[in-house]
């Protein structure tokens, strides 16, 4: 589970975020950074389980290694550099503060793409893509294969705040994400998340908002012995669906 996952904002003591669209920068303060390795280094280990592999979950000797890696080998600071190379931003929606990246391409008429993460996640998970979807043209892509990408944090995650309501499910989820599409101005806008990304951005293609052109998601679910019927089904059931 990334550390990133669950919202770091209260802990940061981030100023409250209003409507307006204001840039963001992340900085950990290194005390927050000292207390994690002080809780780290004072870890009481259980006894080790009863066999060699993972079917008692994860082997003591694997979360050894995990934390001593996280103890002395990840740097922080060196991530949080990066995260900083993007622009980032916090407005409030629906009384929540909401972090988002926002990369827009060099081609102005890129398709906005808005990209949701899941559980145990975060905004992270786009990082590898953000130059190859704004910028294809550098990895052997065509300038019309651009998208300007909004990535944003759930709310409980990362930089986004926690919320001090229940209430906070897909529908609500993606009809904050429409409120932030219009807020940075889009007109035409596809979506994209997988997990609880999905959840979210198959809830957002239902309520089928003006402007969202087009939903994709990549969390299949297949239920066993489930029939939804119709010629299509028929057919697949038969065989004959390809």
């Amino acid at each position: 589970m990334s550390a990133f996952t669950f919202t770091a904002a209260a802990a940061l003591d981030l100023p409250p975020a209003t409507e307006q669209v204001t840039p963001f920068e992340v900085h950990v303060p290194q005390g927050a950074i000292d207390d994690l390795k002080l809780r780290l280094r004072l870890i009481r280990w259980p006894d080790r389980e009863l066999v060699d592999d993972w079917t008692q979950e994860v082997p003591l000797h694997a979360a050894q290694e995990l934390v001593d890696y996280w103890l002395h080998e990840y740097d922080w600071r060196t991530f949080e550099t990066r995260l900083n190379g993007y622009s980032q931003f916090r407005t409030k929606i629906d009384g929540v503060g909401v972090y988002f990246i926002h990369a827009r391409s060099k081609h102005e008429n890129a398709m906005p793409i808005l990209l949701t993460h899941g559980w145990p996640g975060s905004v992270i998970e786009f990082l590898n893509v953000i130059d190859r979807l704004t910028d294809p043209e550098r990895f052997g892509g065509k300038a019309e294969d651009a998208f300007h990408l909004v990535i944003p944090a759930i709310p409980g995650y990362g930089f986004s705040d926690k919320p001090r309501e229940t209430g906070w499910n897909p529908a609500r989820l993606a009809a904050a994400w429409t409120v932030l599409m219009k807020r940075l101005g889009y007109e035409r806008w596809v979506a994209q998340g997988g997990d609880w990304g999905s959840a979210i951005t198959t809830t957002l293609a239902a309520q089928a908002p003006e402007g969202l052109l087009a939903a994709h998601v990549n969390l299949p679910m297949v239920v066993p012995g489930h029939r939804h019927g119709g010629q299509a089904d028929a057919e697949l059931h038969q065989g004959r669906g390809r």
